[in-house]
């Protein structure tokens, strides 16, 4: 069904990466049709008064949020309660996380996903599956009993054509190069992560066809002089992503530095981890067999692993241009168009220009969010 058009009005945009100033927006059908300086008499036109517009930020690591974890929940309504939570804070789209879990938690949650695909819920555009196939040694929260191998009902699963972007996080230790190059050739994003390989063993999974890691730093092995590690190979390969968490608790600030300047704003995309905290005052929550408890920004289980966070993309980006020292158009970059690479959506989201999909958010001079809009709607 058709929408009428109208004109979104900002003091200041960013069109492709470059701050402009006074112009027009010509939305309908969700798409941005035209960018101009001027507009067309007889079309509604929304005033931004301050501030600026962005292109809404994209979050490929979503666990929960709204006090909603999705393993727990695996559901339509539960999806929608997460988006909207996350969106308060500037995410127009999002990949729902999957933890290690048993296969049927893994196929309820992929039901949900392809139902909310199937209704166009705002801002579900698929599926991260972070494990099981993960290694023991690095862990981290996720479930010992329910780590394992790859077997033919998982395959299965990530091969399902109706549950949009696919992402999978596995260690490549546990998951060899031939079934690495059987899902990236069924169009799954592999990501490597939760994983203490060696260096050789990260490249015959980059050369397979992996072409990402999952939050950077945590839950890999080190760098060190005569070993890169996963964290030395994933710093110094130009194929890769890397998502990072920029809450002050996964990433020290000099660390959190050292990988820009490493990878680049093409290369390093802001994630969230998010937990079910995020938009209430939650302070613990059951997680399995036992409790995660919130001080602050961190979370913790009970053997006091890092357990996900409290982090919104507009805290990201925010942590990105004041401790990694960059221009607010970089540190949007990294939850934008960056993500939108890394998950082969550019065509589609991460930029405002003609053609793309309205997922648009303003956000004031401090750098707090107003309003959004996904394909041209708002909330």
């Amino acid at each position: 069904m058709k929408s009428e058009p109208f004109y979104l009005h900002a003091h200041c945009t960013l069109i492709e990466g470059r701050w402009q100033q006074q112009q027009y927006l010509l939305i309908a059908d969700g798409v941005i049709q035209q960018i101009s300086s001027t507009a067309e008499a007889g079309v509604t036109v929304l005033e931004l008064p301050d501030g600026m517009l962005l292109p809404g930020f994209i979050d490929t690591q979503v666990n929960g949020g709204g006090g909603i974890l999705f393993n727990q929940q695996p559901t339509v309504e539960a999806l929608r309660l997460m988006m909207a939570a996350h969106r308060a804070f500037g995410t127009t789209a999002m990949l729902p996380t999957v933890i290690t879990d048993h296969i049927h938690s893994m196929r309820q949650a992929a039901d949900a996903v392809a139902a909310a695909l199937a209704r166009a819920e705002p801002g579900i555009i698929g599926i991260h599956f972070e494990g099981p196939h993960l290694s023991l040694a690095k862990r981290g929260c996720h479930p010992t009993q329910h780590l394992r191998s790859l077997s033919a009902a998982e395959l299965e699963l990530y091969q399902r054509t109706d549950l949009g972007v696919r992402m999978l996080t596995i260690a490549p230790e546990a998951v060899s190069p031939e079934q690495i190059r059987r899902l990236s050739d069924a169009g799954v994003i592999v990501c490597l992560g939760h994983s203490n390989a060696n260096s050789d063993t990260v490249l015959a999974a980059l050369d397979a066809g992996a072409t990402g890691f999952t939050h950077l730093y945590n839950g890999m092995s080190g760098l060190t002089s005569r070993e890169p590690g996963m964290v030395g190979t994933a710093l110094a390969d130009p194929r890769t992503f890397c998502g990072i968490i920029l809450d002050g608790e996964h990433v020290h600030p000099l660390s959190a530095r050292l990988a820009y300047q490493a990878k680049g704003a093409e290369r390093l995309v802001l994630v969230t981890d998010a937990m079910s905290p995020v938009g209430t005052d939650q302070k613990e929550f059951e997680f399995f067999d036992g409790k995660v408890t919130r001080q602050g920004l961190k979370l913790t289980n009970a053997e006091g692993s890092l357990a996900g966070s409290v982090l919104d993309m507009a805290s990201a980006v925010r942590y990105a241009k004041e401790q990694l020292q960059l221009d607010l158009a970089t540190a949007i970059q990294m939850a934008t168009a960056t993500a939108a690479d890394f998950i082969g959506q550019s065509k589609v989201r991460g930029q405002i220009r003609p053609g793309a999909q309205a997922d648009l958010i303003w956000m004031n001079n401090k750098y707090q969010i107003q309003q959004s809009w996904i394909a041209g709607k708002t909330a």
